[in-house]
């Protein structure tokens, strides 16, 4: 049951220019063994040309992709040895001190056991089976891993600006360029900005993206704005209060480093001033109370020059129990247990939000949504054409967060904005297989394809929407 080697190649359709497929396409290559100890890899990829439209990025750049057929090739594994797929993961999982194909060695943060452990003891909360029958429909679970790197990597400059300013009222503005998506990005940054200058969180306001005031912070990419945005901002309001600490340590007649910012307070020995008192004594002297920092990732290398391609990675587990109606094809998902890490959770609200989104994200991907596109011509060019998942297409969802902290992310934290979406697909295609006996290659899944597919009792389908002509 060890894994030795694994030897694949990946084809993109990268449509009529080049735009980001060999980026994406290197991506899903180095991704490409899974979040497993593999000692042995042969992965080749390829960027093709076709008269089909540019091809860009989704959300997993490329993992998600290449993660569907490992996830699948570890079941098929898995039950040609006779071992249970669970079982199966934990033995060859990631883990700190092994390697990635790239030749990484991992030396911290490596969450993936424990979020297989998570998953899996929910998973088998009561009378488990991986199937079974009831009526006219089949039930099955499915399980699948994914990791996937923080930042760009790959030996690409990366770096993220912030400005953190102090204000007479005892209020602060971080200012960085950074884009929020609808991630959170302002409330994270507000957080960390009040955590290192001990304000009230209502003290704090961000300004992004104002081409006239806002420093760069790099794209909103590659799960990075947390790691990149969050360490600037940590770093400006650490100097800011270092120099607040200077100017309160006069007033106070204490050492620096004895004072303690607390809840809008600078305070010593049962002394204190307030914040925005020192904020108006630092301006008295003449000090400017305005501090840009400039931060650079920890250095990576590039693809086959050795060392660390990555410097952060995230792991995550999800397991999902779906129907399928006998009589129809169709695939319901009832439940996804998922376990993430995440490095460490700076709003865990905010967090939960990102995972579930990320897995209702990746539902449309498994399940309804298809860019058709017709000898060269789109055909899904209307909304209308292109069926995303509503809510009654969500499942019940059980999210839990596992923190194995990175040394350099902001408190501990890593990327979390690509991985929730990464292992969804083949977690339901394993549930499919376990259901009904009909292994999934092609996605979105054709409900009409899996339910002649059943009646003809074949064991591997191959068609998707988009090939229905």
């Amino acid at each position: 049951g060890t894994l030795t080697a694994v030897e694949a190649e990946l084809y993109g359709d990268g449509g009529a220019y080049a735009s980001l497929s060999d980026k994406v396409m290197t991506r899903a290559t180095t991704h490409a063994t899974g979040p497993y100890h593999v000692p042995n890899a042969k992965i080749d990829c390829y960027a093709m040309y076709t008269n089909n439209p540019p091809s860009g990025a989704f959300r997993g750049f490329g993992v998600t992709q290449s993660a569907f057929a490992v996830e699948q090739n570890m079941d098929l594994v898995a039950e040609a040895l006779g071992i249970d797929p669970v079982e199966f993961r934990l033995k060859n999982a990631q883990r700190v001190g092994v390697a990635t194909a790239t030749g990484q060695v991992l030396r911290e943060s490596v969450g993936l056991i424990e979020s297989i452990e998570k998953v899996d003891a929910d998973m088998r909360a009561g009378d488990f089976k991986w199937s079974w029958r009831d009526g006219d429909y089949a039930y099955g679970w499915g399980i699948a891993c994914a990791y996937k790197n923080t930042g760009l990597g790959g030996g690409a400059p990366d770096r993220s600006d912030a400005e953190v300013e102090a204000f007479e009222d005892g209020t602060v503005e971080v200012r960085t360029s950074s884009a929020d998506m609808g991630q959170g990005l302002i409330a994270v940054l507000a957080q960390i900005a009040a955590e290192e200058l001990g304000l009230p969180y209502k003290k704090v306001r961000v300004l992004l993206s104002d081409t006239d005031r806002t420093p760069n912070g790099g794209p909103t990419t590659a799960s990075r704005q947390t790691f990149m945005s969050g360490n600037a901002v940590r770093y400006a309001a650490g100097s800011l209060r270092a120099l607040l600490s200077k100017v309160a340590a006069e007033e106070l007649d204490a050492p620096p480093d004895r004072l303690r910012f607390e809840e809008g307070l600078i305070r010593e020995n049962g002394h204190s001033i307030g914040f925005d008192q020192a904020v108006r004594l630092a301006k008295g002297q003449g000090l400017a109370t305005k501090i840009l920092h400039e931060y650079y990732a920890p250095k990576t290398q590039p693809l086959g020059t050795g060392g660390d391609m990555h410097f952060a990675f995230s792991y995550a587990t999800q397991a999902a129990l779906v129907s399928v109606e006998l009589s129809t094809g169709i695939v319901r998902v009832h439940r996804i247990v998922s376990a993430t890490d995440i490095g460490r959770a700076i709003n865990p609200l905010l967090v939960q939000g990102q995972i579930e989104g990320g897995i209702i994200m990746a539902m449309g991907n498994c399940l309804t949504e298809s860019y058709i596109v017709e000898d060269g011509v789109p055909w899904t060019r209307y909304l209308a054409r292109y069926k995303m998942p509503s809510i009654k297409h969500t499942p019940e969802i059980k999210s839990y967060l596992v923190e194995h902290r990175s040394s350099d992310g902001p408190y501990g934290a890593k990327g979390v904005g690509e991985i929730p979406s990464i292992n969804t697909s083949p977690a339901i295609c394993n549930a499919i297989y376990n259901a009904v006996g009909v292994r999934i290659y092609s996605i979105p899944v054709d409900q009409d394809a899996l339910y002649r597919a059943m009646q003809r009792g074949d064991r591997e389908l191959f068609t998707a929407w988009h090939d229905v002509k």
